[in-house]
C-alpha cells in the first residue's frame, strides 16, 4: 500500500483533493492581513498513513478530534505516536520521527526527561491534587508562583494566577481586565484589540482573539468587543521601498487610528504574541514594539504578552519580552512551562493590577474566578523542576549556540523557486511556498504544496506542522547540533521532491 496521499492516484489523493478543494472556496470577510494563505493556514493536513496503523483499525475512531476535519476521521487513519524520546517519536509501527515541532511548540526538553517523571511520580505519591480556593493551597503552587516571578525580569511583576492551559490564561486575561477597570470605576473601557494572524487560544475569548477565520467560522466568533489591527508581516505587507521602521511605523499609526476610532477612553487592552507563532511564524519587524508600546502607553491601555510559545528560553532569551524590549502589565504562559509534561499554563499579572484586583476582592468579600485544577501540584512540581533544569542547563545559552545553525542551515534554501520566504528567530522558524518569490502569487490550492512537502517529511522521518502552503519548525530545546544537521538534510530532501512535484502539475496546467 502506498504510504504517501500524494503518491496515490485514487483514494487518498482524491480525498486530498476534495479537502483542499474545499478550502480553495471558502469565502471570508476578514482584515487585511487575513488573505486566502490565512484561510488556508489553520486547516488541517491529511497524515500519512502507516500500514500498521490501517492494520490496527482506527480509521473512524470515537474522538471529536481537535483541528482535524471530520472527513479525516472518518476516511484516514490517524498517525498514532506512541513514545518519545529526547527529540523523537514513535508510531505504533515503531518507527522513528524527528519531531521538529515539539509536540506542539511544547516539549522544550524532549520525550523521556527522567527528572520531570520523577518530580510527577513523587508529587503523585505524595499528595495527587489539592485545590487553591478559599486560602487553602499546596506548597508546590506557591513555590512555582515564586520561582515565575523571579525568572521574570521584562519588568517586576506581583501575582501569579494559574491555569490549565494558553488559552484559559488568554480567557482569564480579559475577566482580569474587566475587573480591573470595573474596580477603577471606567466601565466603558472594555474592548480588546488583538491582530490579524494572531492565535490566542481555541476556548471562546480566546479564539475571538485569535486572528485566524477558521477559528471564527460557525462559532458566532469574534465577540462584539473584540478588534483586530494589522498583521506586521514586513514581508508580505510593506510598500514599495518602505523599510522595516517606517513600516513599524505605519502599524503603530494604524493601531493609534483604530484606537481614535472606537476611543481610547473604551480600550482596555492591546494583546501581542512577541513572535507570531500559528499564524505563520511572524518576527516583528525592527522597531515595532518600541512604536507599539508607545501608542498603548499614551492611551492607558494594557499591554498583554502572549509568551505561551516564546517563553522559556525558545527565542534564545528566556522570554520573549526581553529580546524585544516588552514592559508588559500582564504575561500568559503554558507550553513549555512544564515541557509539556502536565497540563498548566498562568497568568503574570503587574504589581499595579494585583493590587487593585485585592482591594476589590475585599469589598467583594472575594476574587470569583478560578479553575478546580489551578496550581494543581502535580502540573506545579513538574513545571518547577522544568524551571530547575532550564537554569542549570543554562537553555538560553545553548539555544543561542545551535540556533544560527538551525536557522542558517534551513535558510541555505531561500532560492528555491517554490520558496517566498524562510522566516524565524532562535529555534522556531517558518517556510511559506509561494510562486516567484511573490506574497502575492501563491501556489493554486488544490496543488497543496504544503501538504506535499510536509507528506515528503513524514516519508523521510520528520514532523512538521503543515498549516496551508506554510510550514513551522519548532524543535525541542534541548536539540543537538547534529539532529540539527538531520532535520536541515531531511527538509533539503523533501524540499527536492516538492519541487519536483510542483514542476510536474505546473507541467499540466501549461
Amino acid at each position: 500500500m502506498a504510504s504517501s496521499l500524494l503518491r496515490s492516484k485514487t483514494g487518498k489523493a482524491g480525498l486530498f483533493i476534495r479537502h483542499v478543494t474545499a478550502i480553495g472556496k471558502s469565502k471570508w470577510h476578514t482584515p487585511q492581513c487575513t488573505t486566502l494563505v490565512a484561510i488556508r493556514l489553520m486547516s488541517s493536513e491529511a497524515s500519512l498513513q502507516s500500514e500498521s496503523t490501517q492494520e490496527k483499525g482506527f480509521k473512524g475512531h470515537d474522538m471529536l478530534a481537535p483541528f482535524t476535519a471530520g472527513w479525516q476521521t472518518t476516511d484516514i487513519h490517524p498517525l498514532v505516536i506512541e513514545k518519545s524520546e529526547g527529540s523523537y517519536v514513535y508510531d505504533i509501527n515503531g518507527k522513528k520521527y524527528l519531531d521538529s515541532l515539539a509536540g506542539l511548540w511544547c516539549t522544550a526538553l524532549g520525550g523521556n526527561e527522567s527528572r520531570l517523571i520523577a518530580a510527577a511520580t513523587e508529587q503523585l505519591n505524595k499528595l495527587p491534587f489539592y485545590h487553591s480556593f478559599w486560602n487553602r493551597t499546596t506548597r508546590p503552587s506557591l513555590d512555582l508562583a515564586k520561582e515565575i516571578l523571579d525568572i521574570f525580569t521584562a519588568r517586576k511583576m506581583g501575582k501569579v494566577f494559574f491555569t490549565n492551559s494558553g488559552s484559559e490564561a488568554n480567557d482569564s486575561q480579559v475577566k482580569l481586565v474587566w475587573y480591573y477597570n470595573n474596580a477603577l470605576g471606567r466601565p466603558n473601557k472594555k474592548k480588546f484589540i488583538a491582530r490579524s494572524k494572531a492565535y490566542h487560544g481555541s476556548t471562546l475569548i480566546a479564539a475571538g482573539l485569535s486572528g485566524l477565520p477558521a477559528l471564527h467560522q460557525k462559532f458566532d466568533l469574534p465577540s462584539p468587543f473584540i478588534f483586530h489591527t494589522d498583521c506586521p508581516h514586513y514581508w508580505r505587507f510593506h510598500l514599495p521601498g518602505e523599510t522595516e521602521e517606517e513600516f513599524s511605523t505605519r502599524m503603530a499609526n494604524n493601531l493609534e487610528n483604530l484606537i481614535l476610532k472606537e476611543g481610547p477612553d473604551t480600550i482596555a487592552a492591546f494583546i501581542a504574541e512577541p513572535v507570531m507563532g500559528a499564524g505563520g511564524v511572524i518576527p516583528p519587524p525592527k522597531t515595532y514594539f518600541e512604536k507599539i508600546q508607545a501608542v498603548v502607553k499614551k492611551y492607558d491601555i494594557l499591554f498583554i504578552a502572549d509568551e505561551v510559545i516564546t517563553a522559556f528560553g525558545r527565542l534564545g532569551t528566556m522570554f520573549g519580552c526581553d529580546k524585544f524590549n516588552i514592559k508588559p502589565d500582564l504575561v500568559s504562559i503554558a507550553k513549555a512551562l512544564s515541557s509539556a509534561y502536565m497540563p498548566i499554563g498562568a497568568i503574570l499579572v503587574s504589581p499595579e493590577i494585583a493590587e487593585v484586583i485585592h482591594s476589590q476582592s475585599n469589598k467583594l468579600g472575594s476574587f470569583a474566578h478560578g479553575f478546580t485544577y489551578s496550581g494543581h501540584p502535580v502540573s506545579c512540581a513538574v513545571a518547577l523542576e522544568a524551571l530547575k533544569i532550564y537554569k542549570e542547563r543554562n537553555i538560553t545559552e545553548h539555544v543561542s549556540a545551535v540556533a544560527p545553525r538551525f536557522q542558517e542551515g534551513v535558510r541555505a534554501f531561500s532560492d528555491s523557486p517554490i520558496i517566498g520566504e524562510i522566516r524565524g528567530t532562535g529555534l522556531i522558524l517558518g517556510t511559506e511556498f509561494t510562486q516567484n518569490k511573490s506574497p502575492n502569487d501563491p501556489f493554486p490550492p488544490e496543488w497543496g504544496v504544503g501538504a506535499i512537502f510536509g507528506s515528503e517529511c513524514e516519508k523521510r522521518g520528520m514532523l512538521v506542522r503543515v498549516a496551508g502552503d506554510n510550514i513551522m519548525m519548532s524543535p525541542p530545546l534541548i536539540i543537538t547540533p547534529g539532529e540539527i544537521d538531520e532535520l536541515v538534510r531531511i527538509y533539503g530532501d523533501a524540499l527536492k521532491s516538492t519541487e519536483e512535484r510542483v514542476a510536474q502539475l505546473r507541467s499540466k496546467t501549461t
